[in-house]
């Protein structure tokens, strides 16, 4: 099927050595090498741009926290600010929803250890979505090379073979064959480099989102175990910079509202 696709879509006058004749003359192998190297290379950049977008949207987020979270009277007012389903929205329902669970439980267990594995979970949950589809990246970056080394190895096959049939070297013998196997080379080269430096290049704005969410859920935990008394400073803009709040500071009871953790 795929044969006859290329052989209607040559031009005359076409050159003979080029990609489409390559693939005609590989047949059917090198046309499924070729046709699973280009797969891998479109998911690998849809991957690419989805988890770009996805990223971005949780960075932005980050940045309305800081802006204006933490100036709430409560987590429930705060998570009213948020997108219904940000990561950072996740993560204070479920800390809530801990908090309520908490007093329900008939077993003794500290309120902390509970809030903190149930927010801990919760984060875990949006770092793998976070890593969905990374997996493949790295599977492709390390096979693709191979793949592409699979179909060198038959054109060079197919070349040999020529040379055989017709008793010499000759160039039309193996000029089609060779650069069959050169493409194929190219192809998965082609394919894995980019493959790699996505994984890493996501990999790395992913632990940065992580410890960001981290850092949010600790400040989370904090402001449950206390009441509302422990929260982050918030520094308004064109205030002169302050010490950092003791641990033992409060707050108003406004500020507090109304949240409360058993001991």
């Amino acid at each position: 099927m795929l044969t006859t696709i290329l052989a209607a879509a040559a031009p005359k006058g076409e050159n003979p050595y080029g990609l489409l004749p390559a693939l005609r003359e590989g047949g059917l192998i090198s046309q499924t090498v070729f046709g699973i190297l280009v797969l891998m290379l479109f998911v690998s950049l849809y991957i690419l741009f989805t988890k770009l977008f996805e990223q971005q949207k949780i960075m932005n987020q980050a940045k309305r926290v800081r802006a204006g979270f933490w100036s709430s009277n409560s987590l429930r007012e705060g998570a009213a600010k948020l997108e219904k389903n940000s990561a950072y929205r996740q993560i204070v329902d479920d800390g809530l929803q801990a908090q309520e669970q908490y007093k329900e439980l008939t077993d003794p267990v500290e309120a902390h250890d509970w809030l903190h594995g149930s927010l801990a979970r919760s984060e875990a949950t949006i770092n793998s979505s976070l890593n969905g589809g990374l997996a493949f990246l790295a599977t492709t970056g390390a096979t693709a090379p191979f793949i592409g080394l699979f179909g060198t190895v038959i054109g060079i096959y197919r070349a040999l073979i020529k040379i055989g049939a017709a008793g010499q070297a000759s160039i039309d013998a193996v000029a089609g064959p060779v650069g069959e196997a050169l493409i194929m080379t190219a192809l998965g080269l082609v394919v894995a480099v980019p493959a790699v430096l996505a994984y890493n290049f996501l990999q790395r704005r992913n632990k940065a989102i992580a410890e960001n969410l981290n850092a949010f859920s600790n400040d989370v935990l904090g402001f449950l175990a206390s009441d509302g008394r422990v929260r982050p400073e918030v520094k308004k803009v064109g205030a002169p910079a302050t010490g950092a709040k003791p641990a033992g500071t409060t707050t108003t009871a406004g500020q507090a509202g109304g949240v409360q953790t058993r001991a």
